[in-house]
């Protein structure tokens, strides 16, 4: 029986009746000096009002002291291994987005799990000493707007923004009802309804340049329907028209690439000649060029053929640009 399971248990012995230091040793089976540490640990960090009563020599729960309203067993416990757990999931989110609308709400958490874990606190520190994540392409943000976003998310209410448009420059005034944040590839996305537009838009937090809460109920657009509006293509940019593309990869790059999702409707599989072959749907071919051209001439696009004179295209502009 573990620390936390004699708690409970002597909760509930306690609350019967009073109890003999020799009766809760003999219940607990533990030594005398275990039952001081679980007592004294149920006073200290529990604020449990427990007292001895030498009239009757016996422990009991003393309901008149100051600090016996405070005192109350969570309905849910975790073990050490457990916590530890949770705090290294604390640690993950917070590399994430250090200054996301969920740290507020988590770091209590994380304060009070640490207080249980006071005896082993090393090994919480030594996850977070050995553990750090590295962001590559993360975009700046402003976190007053990403909180404001998450408030809204959760209270159900209207956005206006003012919103830059990298691929054109322009810059416009949206009110909008936020659906879901995404995090993807480093950075946050907003998926919203748009009420200039009256349709589901996607909206890179970065991007903000102007962000206000509305006092208006957003309105409520189901889940599925933003998965319909975006469609299920490749990467962040999407629409409904859908293609598939073919790529070959060399050999060596098999090793990596066989390996990777890029879509979750994905098909892979090695040629006779140890080429690793995918297929995958896009609607967008902007950032699957990307990804394309990052692989070099260890990538090659069979089909469609669009997408393959869209590659080429920009592999003759690039040669001419360093030629140049």
């Amino acid at each position: 029986m573990n620390q936390i399971e004699r708690v409970y248990k002597i909760d509930r012995l306690l609350r019967i009746q009073p109890r003999s230091a020799i009766a809760l040793q003999h219940e607990l089976e533990v030594s005398s000096a275990t039952l001081k540490r679980d007592l004294e640990y149920m006073r200290s960090r529990l604020y449990a009002p427990i007292v001895f009563d030498r009239s009757i020599g016996a422990y009991k729960l003393d309901d008149s002291l100051p600090d016996s309203h405070r005192y109350a067993l969570p309905g849910l416990w975790f073990s050490a291994a457990e916590i530890h757990a949770l705090l290294a999931l604390q640690h993950l989110i917070h590399e994430i987005e250090p200054s996301g609308f969920m740290q507020p709400h988590i770091q209590p958490l994380a304060e009070r799990l640490e207080k249980l874990l006071e005896d082993q606190k090393t090994s919480s520190e030594e996850f977070r000493n050995r553990v750090h994540i590295i962001g590559l392409g993360k975009r700046n943000q402003n976190p007053v707007f990403f909180e404001k976003i998450g408030h809204a998310l959760i209270n159900r209410l209207r956005l206006r923004i003012r919103y830059l448009a990298r691929s054109t420059a322009e810059t416009t005034q949206r009110e909008i009802s936020p659906l879901r944040l995404i995090h993807y590839r480093e950075n946050w996305y907003l998926d919203a309804w748009c009420h200039e537009r009256n349709a589901v838009r996607n909206f890179s937090v970065d991007a903000i340049e102007e962000l206000d809460i509305l006092e208006v109920a957003a309105i409520n657009i189901e889940l599925d329907q933003a998965e319909t509006s975006f469609g299920n293509g490749y990467g962040i940019f999407s629409g409904k028209q859908m293609n598939t593309a073919k790529l070959r990869f060399s050999p060596t790059r098999a090793r990596w690439v066989s390996n990777e999702q890029w879509h979750p409707h994905q098909n892979g599989s090695f040629d006779e000649t140890g080429h690793f072959v995918l297929e995958l749907p896009y609607a967008d071919h902007r950032e699957l060029t990307m990804d394309i051209l990052k692989h070099g001439p260890d990538c090659e696009v069979l089909e469609p053929v669009e997408l393959r004179e869209h590659v080429f295209s920009q592999i003759k502009a690039m040669q001419k640009k360093y030629s140049e």
